[in-house]
């Protein structure tokens, strides 16, 4: 019978040891459980089925079930913008030119799957028309920040001789920006037109949306001569479902609700460092961020 193992993960210090024990009960007996980080994080091994619940057994924590050969991922393929990075770049871009409630509201469709990506995207880009390139940099340098955990998970990942790229239907500005914060191998994104110093309004064709990021992952793993199992994808959005879904581990963090429902796994407690413990990566094995 497979064994599986089910990845507790929960703010610092806000799981118990008796929240792991009744978790534990809850699972096909017997159950191994050791602690990643005490307080925060812990593996819950156990054989046959996982019985349906868990989240609410997890009492408040978020849980990852996967089957135990073949958690430690070699390819992560990362969404950016609300993932990454707690910011979604475009609506930053149209805080600038001071459309910016109107961008958010469409931009929020679209990650709920409610609008058709690459429509959405060409109507936000086209709103910006005439925006001055520079704000681009001033936003890199004064609004754009990762998201907790993110720079701890990168090293640790890499360090490990992960490979780890960056795919998002975000700007390669921006991208080429957060993957050298982190150390990405790679990043893919969309290109901004420009002229004459600003924004034209437009997009390189074709979109880098949900088609692409499936693509990325494929093509990666084809790259790197890795299964399914291997690899891990990671993302909030609509666009991103397709890739969560091609991966042997696909993680919704902080989710729109229909990607979280979708995804193999969700994370709402922890912060990024929740990949490396789905990993079986203990913090005592963190690299320095």
């Amino acid at each position: 019978m497979p064994a599986f193992v089910a990845t507790l993960v929960a703010a610092p210090d806000a799981l118990t040891e008796a929240a792991v024990s009744r978790f534990a009960r809850a699972l096909p007996g017997p159950v191994e459980t050791r602690w990643l980080s005490p307080g925060e994080a812990a593996d819950c091994v156990f054989e046959g089925e996982a019985p349906a619940g868990l989240r609410d057994a997890a009492e408040g924590a978020d849980v990852i079930v996967q089957p135990v050969a073949g958690r430690d991922k070699k390819l992560l393929v990362a969404d950016m913008d609300s993932t990454l990075i707690g910011q979604e770049c475009i609506d930053e871009l149209a805080h600038e030119a001071g459309i910016g409630e109107r961008v958010a509201a469409i931009t929020e469709r679209a990650m709920r799957g409610e609008l058709d990506f690459a429509g959405a995207l060409r109507e936000r880009v086209g709103l910006l028309k005439g925006l001055d390139l520079g704000v681009i940099d001033k936003l890199i340098a004064e609004r754009i920040t990762l998201t907790p955990g993110a720079r701890t998970m990168a090293a640790t990942f890499r360090a490990r001789g992960g490979y780890f790229a960056i795919v998002s239907g975000g700007f390669t500005p921006f991208t080429g920006a957060v993957a050298a914060w982190l150390g990405a191998d790679e990043h893919r994104a969309n290109r901004l037109v420009a002229e004459g110093g600003r924004l034209a309004g437009r997009v390189e064709e074709p979109i880098q949306g949900a088609d692409a990021k499936l693509k990325a992952l494929r093509e990666l793993r084809a790259k790197l001569s890795l299964p399914a199992s291997a690899v891990m994808a990671v993302g909030d959005g609509a666009n991103d479902l397709p890739m969560l879904g091609e991966a042997g581990l696909g993680v919704a963090f902080r989710a729109k609700p229909k990607v979280a429902a979708a995804a193999h796994a969700r994370v709402e407690h922890g912060d990024l460092t929740a990949l490396l413990f789905a990993m079986g990566v203990g913090r005592a094995q963190f690299a320095a961020g």
